[in-house]
Formats: structure tokens, C-alpha cells, sequence
């Protein structure tokens, strides 16, 4: 394993638990709440959809292209 022996590897193990022992139980219990978490995340719907339904009447007066001018309503045409 990258030219290390398993005395290599053990003493360096040693001496990151040294440094670091005390540290480890926060680090683990904070790394599985953010697992937990993304993984709910991803499983459950968005709590707010922003997302704009569009209306029929919105659809109908919007031009195709939004560089265009706007478009005139057109006079109420009346039989008699």
C-alpha cells in the first residue's frame, strides 16, 4: 500500500489518533447527521414550490418572442 508496511501504517494511525482523539466522536456524529439529512432531502418533496403554473389567459396575451411589441387588443366586433 504505497510502499508502507503495517508497522508504517500503525504508527502513523497512533499518531492521528493522538492529534486527533478527541476530536474523531464530533466529526462522525457530524459527517452521519449530514448523510442523514441528504438523504432525506432527496427522498421527500420540496416544502415550497416556486415554480409559476401557467394561465390560459397569460398564454393566450404573451408574445413569442419577448423582443417583439405588444400586441394591440383587437375591437369588440358586434353583429347587429
Amino acid at each position: 500500500m504505497f510502499g508502507m508496511g503495517l508497522a508504517e501504517f500503525l504508527i502513523i494511525l497512533v499518531i492521528v489518533l493522538l492529534f486527533f482523539g478527541r476530536k474523531l466522536p464530533e466529526v462522525g456524529e457530524g459527517l452521519g447527521k449530514a448523510i442523514r439529512g441528504f438523504r432525506k432531502s432527496m427522498g421527500e418533496q420540496d416544502e415550497i414550490d416556486v415554480t409559476p403554473e401557467p394561465d390560459e389567459r397569460a398564454r393566450k396575451e404573451t408574445n413569442s418572442h419577448p423582443n417583439s411589441p405588444p400586441r394591440q387588443k383587437e375591437p369588440d366586433k358586434q353583429s347587429s
